[in-house]
């Protein structure tokens, strides 16, 4: 009783912590060692790998702490609230960085490749530097600098990954309303249900970029297009992989009783980040892929 009367009436005040510096030090062996890497340094490989596991150490430890903090009673509705506050800031920042590539992109096909195809006050750069270029979407640049490619069909792999993802968007809704309803059972089976379908979604995209290397001449160099259409589904997929990744944490949690209809905002801020990762496959799909 205690411990409740605690929770309810108190503001949880965490204790210290090593966790944010073991995780600065995962960062800076992980961002120095690429830095390194893309230089061709042989060692390298190895010390991205050591910033890997430091990082990996972190947060299994930190979230760790949070699980346990949490299941033993010690966040009230104050502490709920600070945690959704965090979460949509951080929902926020990640909508601001998909929309400069996604500003990039529309910079790039509105703009720049039109003044250099001598539209508007861009009739001189095309008429003295590139005489002759002809202003499409997609293009490899003005004498096509990023070598010729072909471009991947909308309605094939893109399309069908649409599919996968529309559908985990609802499975992960089916599993929260189980969870309001208190059917355990009917939780975890759509929780696995949503992993399953997140990773198939990952291994279709990493399926599309094989063949785009392979066989369509579609690589990071192909220009413009070829940049903003690897950094923006690149950028989409390493954030799928780790909704997919925090949803297996949820569903395991799931099977070992936690959550309680009245207090899971862990299942709520994974959910929420699933939603947000569905509705930018759906811009992708949109400006990438189709238009």
């Amino acid at each position: 009783m205690e411990r409740a009367h605690h929770a309810d009436d108190h503001y949880y005040d965490p204790h210290g912590t090593r966790w944010p510096s073991i995780g600065s030090l995962g960062m800076i062996t992980m961002l120095a060692s690429a830095a390194y890497w893309v230089n061709e340094s042989t060692v390298a490989p190895w010390t991205v790998l050591v910033g890997t596991l430091i990082l990996s150490y972190m947060l299994f430890g930190w979230f760790g702490e949070v699980i346990r903090e949490s299941e033993a009673g010690l966040y009230n509705a104050q502490v709920d609230t600070s945690f959704r506050m965090g979460m949509l800031w951080f929902i926020f920042s990640e909508v601001m960085f998909f929309a400069a590539f996604f500003g990039a992109l529309f910079y790039a096909r509105m703009f720049a490749v039109p003044w250099l195809g001598g539209e508007g006050t861009g009739a001189f750069t095309n008429e003295i530097l590139w005489q002759g270029y002809d202003a499409v979407w997609p293009t490899a640049g003005p004498d096509e600098v990023g070598g010729s490619f072909r471009t991947i069909p909308a309605f094939g792999i893109p399309f069908l990954n649409t599919l996968i993802l529309l559908t985990s968007g609802i499975t992960v809704t089916l599993a929260h309303h189980a969870l309001k309803k208190n059917e355990r059972n009917r939780l975890v089976f759509w929780l696995l249900a949503t992993v399953v379908l997140g990773f198939i979604f990952v291994y279709f995209q990493v399926y599309e970029y094989m063949e785009a290397y392979q066989h369509l001449g579609l690589t990071l160099g192909s220009g413009i297009y070829g940049s903003t259409f690897f950094m923006l589904t690149g950028f989409h997929g390493m954030h799928v992989t780790l909704g997919a990744i925090m949803l297996t944490v949820i569903a395991i949690r799931s099977m070992k009783g936690h959550f309680k209809p009245e207090h899971h905002f862990g299942f709520e801020a994974v959910a929420w980040y699933w939603h947000f990762v569905d509705v930018v496959w759906l811009g992708l799909f949109i400006f990438v892929y189709v238009y």
